[in-house]
């Protein structure tokens, strides 16, 4: 009551802050039409977000991409791809540092892990699964959820090329089933070379001007065969003008916008200091590593490049929250819904407590945060032997429970996408593991302490490299029969084996579920029942009229290309393809390729290259399509700008701005630079 009485007198001096214009991550069940409408005076109906909505895709890894041919061409970006070429790449023929290139349909390569999924479907279940926690709270509420969550998923039956996700909305205000379309055969078509998809490397990330042509092309196949798709989006090679309104559909992955001050605390004092910290210790680890030769290097980039990119946008979260004018307008904004709630007894007694048994979860959650982090979340582990290993032992034993009664990412549902990973033909690199595992036991003894019973348990005599040259030595795992052996054998040839890997993921399990455990029932049961109650009380209020947070489930955003005030300068909406030349120096990261170099004189330098607009994208949203009203593709998302890193928790539209590829850019390099005929026929429609 005292945290209360501070809220409401603070909150009695400032307004309720609602959603600004163009702000919004919006389910296409729920975008508003009527008020695009009526600023821009086009109004998207049914049956153009219909038309998009079976366009766009998900690319099950974290990223977006969109159909851009009948023949089921996908257009993603290269860092969305990344993982495939470089599993596709040898030693001796480097894609990453060469690019791909499939001149013909049978050069097309399968990705190892890649899946896609379109969205086909939405059914609101939220009566379902209200229905089933009524009255429960702690374990009892999240069992009685996961129960009915896991029925419902069950609803696909065992077709494998369906995929169903029951998306939470609105911390549970809301629960829909989402039916996917799943592609899990999709081949590498187009790949630039590394040095132009991240052209200014991580001085220019989250940064705008940028020259990045970073764009990949891959293909969905059914039955062998490039899959047919009636949806697509048509190719559009003008591109966007500025001030043009346009819409970017894609899956943008988390945003934290609805958390309670208490959480956003947590994240800012807790989670983001502890990761950021690992973060910046492994780019050095991998920074070294690279350094000891070029296949070092090449097997390396890959891990290189996404932990900095994590880093810098993990660095711009933590610089948001620390903001004190950002944190105060997040706390204008819980002190105005207080106080609305307040004044109105009833609202008061169904929905007052929230806050504080939020509070109470966070101070639960800093209690094991470090031994679940490090032990179950696999950050004390982290290896892709382990983590093979892991899916294996938990596999064995989860997959003889009733199908309610699993760990989620072992339901009926989720098995598809399991399975594939788990018996990837990715290659795993025997130096780079030892490196990973080393540096993550480091981590666990650190962090845990000497003495902890688990830190003396794993290690026992060894040192952390003694340990996991040992174990990875030793292990059968990299043997993709193998693999299949001990899953299809199940719990009893998971117990019998003698793999020193399994051996290990065996040892910490029990650890490693009861954290799992209490996670659930003390921190996310809490969190998930009182956020369910704070959506209800903001629909009370607002109804629909606001959107969720971003749950790595398809979203419609628009706005319009726009440039910015920075440092007192006003940054223009594109930079030009003769800017990247401009910008080089020869010396990485500002180092363009040969190809690029060789056709200078053959690219139309003005040919608008990058650009910005003030749609509401996230982590996730890379490698979704910007889209005309018309409903063409005019651009490909694939950053944000540093002062877009506070999205996670909000949205300024004076300077939040997402940063796209130009169609105009991605016809020219095709056709001038690649000599990508076949591509560029295909995406213009002959």
């Amino acid at each position: 009551m005292k945290r209360l009485a501070i809220l409401l007198a603070l909150a009695a001096t400032l307004a309720p802050l609602g959603a600004v214009a163009e702000e919004g991550m919006w389910t296409y069940d729920n975008f508003p039409s009527q008020a695009v409408a009526q600023k821009y005076g086009f109004k998207p109906t049914q049956d153009w977000l219909d038309h998009v909505r079976l366009s766009s895709v998900r690319l099950a890894g974290g990223c977006s991409g969109s159909f851009v041919s009948p023949s089921a061409l996908v257009m993603t970006n290269h860092h969305c791809a990344s993982d495939c070429i470089q599993q596709l790449s040898t030693a001796k023929r480097d894609f990453i540092v060469s690019g791909f290139l499939a001149r013909t349909a049978p050069e097309e390569q399968k990705c190892p892990d890649i899946e896609l999924n379109t969205l086909t479907n939405i059914e609101d279940v939220t009566a379902r699964v209200t229905k089933a926690v009524a009255g429960l709270s702690g374990k009892d509420f999240n069992d009685a959820k996961k129960a009915e969550i896991s029925r419902i998923e069950q609803s696909c039956g065992a077709d494998t090329k369906i995929r169903c996700d029951v998306v939470t909305l609105y911390q549970g205000g809301r629960y829909n089933l989402y039916r996917y379309k799943r592609y899990q055969d999709v081949r590498l078509v187009f790949a630039p070379e590394f040095p132009i998809a991240f052209f200014g490397g991580d001085p220019d990330n989250f940064n705008f001007p940028r020259y990045d042509l970073d764009v990949s092309f891959l293909r969905a196949y059914e039955n062998g065969k490039p899959a047919q798709v009636k949806d697509y989006l048509k190719w559009n090679a003008q591109g966007a003008s500025e001030n043009e309104l346009v819409f970017v559909s894609g899956n943008p992955g988390s945003t934290q916008r609805l958390l309670t001050i208490s959480q956003l605390e947590f994240l800012r004092d807790v989670s983001i200091p502890t990761r950021l910290k690992l973060y910046a210790e492994l780019r050095g680890i991998y920074t070294q590593f690279g350094k000891q030769g070029l296949e070092q290097k090449r097997i390396s980039q890959e891990p290189l490049f996404g932990i900095e990119n994590s880093f810098k946008a993990l660095n711009g979260e933590e610089e948001a929250l620390l903001d004190k004018s950002f944190f105060a307008q997040k706390v204008a904004e819980e002190q105005a819904l207080v106080t609305q709630m307040i004044n109105d007894p009833a609202k008061l007694a169904l929905y007052g407590n929230a806050w504080g048994e939020i509070a109470k979860a966070q101070v639960a959650y800093k209690q094991i945060y470090k031994p679940y982090f490090f032990i179950e979340r696999r950050n004390g582990f982290s290896s892709e032997l382990f983590k093979i290993a892991r899916n294996l032992v938990r596999g064995g034993e989860e997959r003889g429970k009733p199908n309610g009664k699993r760990l989620s990412e072992f339901t009926e549902a989720s098995l598809p996408r399991l399975t594939q990973q788990l018996f990837s033909s990715a290659p795993i690199y025997k130096e780079l593991e030892e490196v990973d595992l080393t540096f993550a036991l480091t981590k666990l003894r650190e962090n845990l302490g000497v003495d902890h019973p688990d830190v003396l348990k794993v290690l026992g005599k060894d040192s952390p490299e003694t340990l996991a040259k040992k174990v990875i030595a030793g292990s059968k795992l990299f043997d993709i029969a193998y693999r299949k052996k001990l899953w299809e054998g199940g719990n009893q040839a998971v117990l019998a084996s003698q793999d020193p890997m399994i051996k290990l993921a065996l040892l910490v399990d029990p650890e490693a579920r009861a954290l799992r455990k209490q996670y659930e029932d003390t921190v996310e049961a809490p969190e998930k029942k009182n956020g369910a109650l704070i959506a209800k009380l903001l629909f009370a209020i607002k109804g629909t009229s606001t959107y969720p947070d971003a749950t790595f489930s398809l979203r419609l955003s628009y706005g319009t290309v726009k440039g910015y005030q920075e440092n007192g300068q006003m940054v223009k909406p594109f930079t030009t393809m003769g800017g990247a030349f401009d910008r080089a120096t020869g010396q990485d990261p500002f180092a363009l390729p040969a190809s690029w170099l060789a056709a200078k004189n053959r690219l139309d330098l003005s040919t608008p290259f990058n650009f910005v607009s003030t749609t509401d994208i996230i982590g996730g949203n890379s490698g979704s399509p910007v889209i005309n009203s018309k409903g063409e593709a005019v651009g490909l998302i694939f950053d944000g700008n540093i002062q877009s890193l506070g999205g996670a928790f909000g949205f300024d539209p004076r300077v939040n701005r997402s940063v796209a590829v130009t169609t105009n850019a991605l016809t020219e390099a095709l056709g001038k630079i690649y000599r990508a005929d076949r591509i560029v026929k295909e995406l213009q429609g002959n």
